[in-house]
């Protein structure tokens, strides 16, 4: 497989790529650092009738842009697209590079990941697309921006090579079975005529299910040829051609020998590894789209005669008043000017207990309004939000990770010219030096090509990325990423989140035994009566208590009971508690009646059962250990301690965390990011590989690289230990295709292996390799 002139990546022959070049960024990175200039190379494949357009459908149906443009908070005009046919980081730079020289476009971003495009202009909305010509002259194609067609064109294809799988699955049966026929009927007398009878029925299944199944490998080789460079699909589709070729041309000779078994087969095996490959390299939905439809909530504003319009949170002005009911998650940045209540903050500090506001306190899109109802001045909507922000930390850690080329890809770069050069090399040599037929020559030729059909080596990954991945969410582990075990053995460092990961997620009551039962069952029955954390947790840790009549909610400040003797008190220290009381550092709440002291209830999120005994076998194991936080000093600190983790920051934000793996990665550590929280959510993308808990916040497992589930933290150790095995076996069976290639690649070379030899022995290096990646089913992850 050849490589791209600029960044190296191998070039898969994809429709619109320029020649030596794996998409038209890269050559316009090329050509701009040979000092062409962007400019210059713009006007050269924009105006040349040879390069123009890269694609000649590339501009697809015409679309109105203007209609799908909309005004910005600032009086800026807006665009969102979606973008078919980025490649890589240069891709993103040439578009982004395009557009900035349009006149009055302010903004424009590109996501890899997502392939969304947001273009800002100063101007009318009418002149989006003469704004978007450019970039559709450069052979990408765009679109109204639809996630539901991210991930389309990938369901495509693993479809299409599943239906390919089973058609040359059929065929290589069926053939095989008439094959054994003639091969018995050699050695039994049988007749020419019965002998051509059987190879006709196996043409008759085989040519069609080749042409069929074999398209995924003839579509991709045409295209690589016709922009004058090879892929690792060209020797497989000569191979394929070949010996359906010969084979038909000698059935309709009559001659003893057709190889249709052989070229039937080796579709088959190569479809095998082909499928798995496609599998596991499939992705999960990008996490900014989950981050996205957090801030999705219509907005209630009140306006200055008091009437109230609901709006989407776009239409929303800056100073505007809207009002947040109880239970509703907040879709704008703003301060609070009426009402005191909690807010579920765990977006900001990750963190289960809630966050008091009352007016001044600002709040923030993506949080959810837990107790009472609050009118808010905006601040900021839309991109100038928090949760925007942190859209666009997850957004840019997933557009570096997507970077990353796999050990496969990096071993497949010198494939082809290898093999071609070798086949072309032997049918040469029988030609001339041997003196062979021309005929011989070529047979001799495609066992060749058979013998070095990388069924091996396309299986050597996939099949253990399937094994070790079935074995472990047999335990409970999903591994979503294709390339995650093989980041995942390479780690040195492990961080790990506190709440939520490290700990249960859960405040639990402690010394109730302390406490006198009576004052325990009645704080549990005023509790029942409140959706705050840490009353549902008092609540459930007294079963069977009824909740007590009459309770009402004080905003920000707890639960009250009007009885005759006065009013019974549940809430914080500052209310009902006794302020004189030494603090622990741990969250409390605090039960006052009349006629007695206030009893303190303390809670805890107790470390997980297991996680002192995993830290400490991974400090066994050589990993360097870290907690980032973004709860309290003394929570952090306590956290720690317990289980043995010397190294722990807290009060960190999302952006503090990127920035501390950001100062790991370049200080030359391998970072494995273990997290829950809606605010780990861009540090899970932006570390080298990440894990995250089942309980976790949706966006949060689709950011991360695998999720485990149950409460104990040793799926973490097992994913690592299974990580270190798996890349062994990979390495070993690497070992075994090429082993597999020096033993009998000489011997096709010398013409001693016929093409169905060849196919057989392809077929058994490729059984080996899976039954040296079936050994991970056994034994410990180590």
């Amino acid at each position: 497989m050849t490589s791209c002139r600029h960044c190296g990546a191998e070039i898969a022959g994809g429709e619109g790529a320029p020649a030596g070049f794996c998409c038209a960024g890269c050559e316009a990175a090329f050509h701009l650092v040979s000092g062409l200039g962007l400019a210059r190379y713009y006007e050269r494949r924009t105006l040349d009738p040879a390069t123009r357009p890269l694609r000649p459908d590339a501009a697809g149906p015409p679309v109105d842009y203007a209609r799908h443009a909309h005004m910005g908070e600032d009086g800026a005009s807006v665009l969102h697209l979606m973008v078919e046919g980025l490649h890589c980081a240069a891709c993103v730079w040439l578009i982004e590079s395009v557009l900035a020289t349009q006149p009055g476009v302010t903004s424009a971003r590109v996501n890899m990941t997502t392939r969304r495009l947001v273009l800002t202009w100063r101007g009318g909305m009418e002149v989006a697309d003469s704004l978007i010509a450019p970039v559709s002259q450069l052979g990408y194609r765009l679109m109204p921006f639809d996630p539901r067609l991210l991930d389309a064109e990938s369901r495509q294809r693993e479809r299409e090579l599943l239906r390919a799988l089973a058609v040359a699955g059929f065929a290589a049966g069926n053939v095989m079975l008439l094959s054994v026929s003639v091969w018995a009927g050699h050695f039994q007398g049988m007749g020419p005529a019965t002998r051509d009878l059987l190879h006709w029925l196996s043409a008759l299944i085989a040519l069609p299910a080749i042409a069929y199944a074999g398209l995924p490998f003839f579509r991709s080789a045409l295209t690589a040829l016709k922009a004058g460079r090879t892929n690792m699909d060209v020797p497989i589709s000569l191979a394929v051609v070949l010996a359906s070729g010969m084979s038909l041309a000698d059935t309709i000779g009559g001659r003893e020998h057709a190889y249709f078994d052989s070229a039937v087969t080796l579709l088959f095996f190569l479809l095998i590894g082909r499928y798995l490959d496609q599998r596991a390299r499939g992705k999960a939905r990008s996490a900014a789209e989950h981050l996205l439809a957090l801030g999705a909530t219509a907005v209630t504003v009140i306006d200055s005669s008091g009437a109230r319009h609901v709006v989407s949170p776009s239409q929303v002005a800056l100073g505007s008043r809207v009002l947040i009911a109880a239970g509703e998650r907040i879709a704008v940045d703003g301060r609070v000017v009426e009402g005191a209540g909690e807010v579920d903050a765990s977006l900001i500090n990750g963190e289960s207990l809630p966050a008091a506001v009352a007016p001044g306190s600002p709040v923030f899109a993506g949080t959810l309004n837990l107790t009472a109802p609050l009118i808010l001045e905006v601040s900021a909507v839309g991109e100038s939000t928090l949760l925007a922000e942190i859209v666009r930390l997850v957004e840019v850690a997933e557009q570096g990770r997507a970077r990353y080329v796999a050990l496969a890809d990096r071993v497949a770069r010198w494939y082809a010219p290898t093999v071609h050069t070798l086949a072309a090399l032997t049918f040469l040599g029988w030609l001339t030096v041997g003196s062979a037929p021309w005929r011989d020559a070529l047979i001799t030729a495609i066992a060749v090509l058979i013998v070095t059909c990388p069924c091996a080596l396309g299986l050597a990954v996939p099949v253990v990325q399937v094994i070790t991945s079935g074995r472990l969410l047999r335990r409970g582990i999903l591994v979503k990423s294709g390339t995650a075990l093989e980041r995942l053995a390479a780690v040195d460092t492990v961080v790990f989140d506190k709440t939520g990961t490290l700990t249960e997620g859960r405040m639990t009551p402690v010394g109730l035994e302390a406490i006198a039962p009576e004052d325990v069952r009645l704080a549990a029955s005023l509790a029942a009566a409140s959706r705050h954390p840490l009353a549902r947790a008092l609540s459930a840790a007294v079963p069977g208590v009824a909740p007590a009549p009459g309770v009402r909610e004080v905003a920000g400040r707890g639960l009250a009971q009007t009885i005759p003797a006065g009013e019974i008190c549940l809430g914080g220290r500052d209310w009902c508690g006794d302020t004189s009381a030494p603090e622990d550092g741990r969250p409390e709440m605090w039960l006052a009646r009349p006629g007695t002291a206030p009893v303190r209830f303390a809670f805890a999120d107790h470390p997980r059962a297991d996680a002192g005994e995993v830290i400490a076998a991974l400090r066994e194991r050589g990993h360097a250990l870290e907690i980032l936080s973004g709860d309290r000093p003394a929570a952090v600190a306590a956290v720690a301690s317990a289980i043995g983790i010397d190294r722990w920051r807290a009060d960190c934000t999302p952006a503090g965390k990127t920035a501390r793996l950001a100062d790991l990665a370049a200080a030359g550590h391998t970072v494995l990011m273990v997290g829950d929280g809606l605010n780990d959510a861009p540090a899970l993308a932006a570390a080298h590989v990440s894990i995250s808990p089942s309980s976790a916040a949706d966006v949060a497992q689709t950011a991360a690289d695998a999720v485990f589930q149950g409460d104990r933290l040793e799926p973490v150790g097992e994913i690592l230990g299974m990580a270190r095995r798996s890349q062994r076996v990979v390495y070993q069976n690497f070992a075994l295709a090429f082993g597999y290639n020096v033993l009998t690649v000489p011997l096709a070379v010398a013409g001693w292996v016929t093409p169905l030899i060849a196919a057989v022995a392809m077929s058994a290096s490729s059984v080996a390799v899976i039954a040296n990646a079936l050994r991970l089913n056994r034994g410990r992850a180590l």
